[in-house]
């Protein structure tokens, strides 16, 4: 297990909760708008204050504040060890929030199954079907597909969420997601915050941003294919 970083507490990224927010090392897409670099390129090993035991530790110790634990990255399915930690934050009575690509609906169904996630947060990058080569090179949609379906049919709570970057969205591409994720209970539009990237060079010549008015209009193409919309 890898961990590349620690945010003691949040109050946005669990919905409705106070957490934490665990950061795993790696992640197998190349998104150019990434605002975790380091955490996206990985690193051989955890820390040391950010080992598996401190990590475990500083739960222990936080359980009379913290609400519920958030397991983000990188991209956290890529661990061998995700099940562990996952069975070992439950069983200290915790609540926890996965986010992932879904890019491993294996590693999703096993989870879900083994009731070791309470809320699933997954990105939708692009249009499913349409993620090479920016976001990866060598890219096959099903196990996104696989994804959405394991998500929607788990009986969870769960929401997609899609970072508004041009030219990866437009009113064309959310309404070719919307009829893929379509009924789905939450659908989240996100603004791009271009502070940190993993691409500088991919921002250099053009305005990849939408204004706050742009937004609103996508939102309204996602708004006829899922249950609630909202932009963030």
């Amino acid at each position: 297990m890898v961990i590349g970083g620690l945010q003691k507490n949040s109050f946005i990224d669990y919905p409705g909760k106070i957490s934490c927010v665990i950061f795993l090392s790696g992640c197998n897409f190349d998104c150019p708008y990434c605002h975790n670099p380091d955490l996206a390129q990985g690193c051989a090993n955890s820390p040391s204050a950010l080992d598996e035991k401190n990590i475990l530790a500083f739960l222990a110790s936080h359980k009379t504040f913290l609400e519920g634990v958030v397991i983000s990255g990188g991209e956290p399915t890529l661990q061998k060890d995700l099940q562990h930690l996952c069975t070992k934050i439950k069983a200290m009575g915790y609540p926890v929030k996965l986010d992932t690509n879904g890019s491993r609906p294996q590693v999703l169904q096993h989870l879900v199954e083994n009731g070791l996630v309470d809320y699933i947060a997954m990105d939708i990058k692009s249009d499913p079907h349409d993620y090479t080569p920016a976001i990866q090179k060598n890219y096959d949609p099903e196990p996104i597909l696989t994804s959405i379906r394991i998500l929607m049919e788990s009986g969870l709570a769960y929401e997609f969420r899609t970072t508004c970057v041009k030219p990866f969205v437009d009113a064309g591409i959310l309404a070719n997601i919307g009829q893929v994720i379509k009924g789905a209970r939450l659908y989240a539009l996100q603004q791009f915050c271009d502070t940190t990237v993993l691409n500088r060079r991919f921002f250099k010549e053009k305005d990849r941003r939408y204004s706050d008015a742009e937004l609103l209009a996508l939102k309204a193409v996602a708004d006829e294919w899922v249950q609630t919309c909202i932009v963030r």
